[in-house]
């Protein structure tokens, strides 16, 4: 497997040779760093990279139709369930996840993110009867209202995303990787949608008993890899396909810490990057922030780096601030902006 890394940059003014890195307006790139397993890494110039590998790293990432391609999307979270590890219980009622849909989108959101599982460390299985009489209402009623912004149904399993997808969600969001459920991928392939597919060590029961890595960006890039293959095979078209290295399912610290400052290298993979690191312990662990939902300065950093490091979506749960954030960020990236 090789490894390829591109060396993201925001700073102005670009050089002749900078080259957009997956299609980013305020991302680019002009080297990159090669590993191959057991050999040390070397760093090439953008022109020195055959053309197929400088395409792949710099051609836009399609999310969804009519969503922008050049600037990170905002994905909103919509936690229908009782148990999620930062909001458990304020969204349960389905009245009360449509107030905070319609906030999250009035607040800037390009997508809303729906689920009716928690996937918190020992969270429990939800029955799929359960998880659609949470999830599928709540969709329903989004549509009823005429919100036209897309959804993705958070889930694991097959019924619950072909109920949600009928309901009228847009794509799924599968942090399984569509490995939990062998129907999964049959259904993505038949409607045609994009589905995420998300790096976890373990079960949500077990990922945090002591997880360990040889190398986990390689390790992670070769899973996510394999899921790619297949997705391909299962008929599942590569540019609907969205990767995400699971930060906080089957990490430590010192793991999450290190895909976040490598982000770049899933690119690699010649897909969409979608982060979702909002609220989570490791943003308590280094600010001394115990509660959950106090922790949205530090969301707000890293989703911050994730701009940087040319992510396509930033899946979170403060749309005000993050918004607002990526905002000044494109004003202070962007070549050509008026004094």
């Amino acid at each position: 497997m090789n490894y390829l890394r591109p060396l993201p940059r925001t700073d102005l003014p670009r050089p002749p040779d900078a080259v957009p890195l997956a299609g980013s307006a305020h991302v680019w790139w002009n080297e990159a760093d090669l590993t191959l397993r057991g050999v040390p890494t070397q760093r090439f110039l953008a022109d020195e990279l055959v053309p197929g590998d400088c395409a792949r790293l710099s051609a836009p990432r399609p999310v969804l139709s009519g969503l922008p391609t050049d600037r990170p999307l905002v994905m909103g979270i919509v936690n229908v369930t009782p148990d999620s590890f930062s909001d458990g219980g304020l969204a349960l009622a389905p009245e009360a996840a449509l107030a905070r849909a319609r906030a999250l989108v009035a607040a800037g959101a390009d997508l809303l993110d729906i689920g009716g599982e928690s996937t918190r460390p020992g969270a429990e299985d939800v029955p799929e009867a359960g998880e659609i009489a949470r999830t599928v209402p709540v969709i329903a009623a989004i549509r009823a209202l005429g919100i036209a912004t897309p959804i993705s149904i958070d889930t694991r399993k097959a019924a619950v995303a072909a109920a949600a997808l009928a309901a009228g969600a847009d794509m799924v969001n599968d942090v399984s990787a569509m490995a939990y459920d062998p129907g999964m991928a049959a259904v993505v392939a038949r409607a045609g949608v994009p589905v995420c597919l998300m790096h976890a060590q373990g079960t949500p029961q077990t990922m945090q008993q002591s997880p360990r890595y040889g190398d986990v960006l390689q390790e992670v890039h070769d899973f996510l890899a394999a899921r790619i293959e297949h997705a391909l095979d299962q008929g599942i078209a590569r540019e609907r396909l969205i990767v995400d290295p699971g930060i906080g399912f089957g990490k430590t610290l010192r793991h999450n810490l290190t895909l976040l400052s490598g982000l770049s290298l899933f690119h690699n993979l010649g897909v969409a990057v979608l982060l979702g690191a909002s609220r989570k312990k490791f943003i308590g662990t280094l600010s001394g922030v115990d509660t959950a939902a106090a922790r949205m300065p530090g969301s707000v950093a890293v989703a911050l780096q994730a701009a940087a490091q040319g992510a396509q979506i930033i899946r979170v749960h403060d749309v005000t601030e993050t918004v607002q954030a990526l905002a000044l960020w494109r004003a202070l990236t962007s070549e050509g902006q008026s004094e």
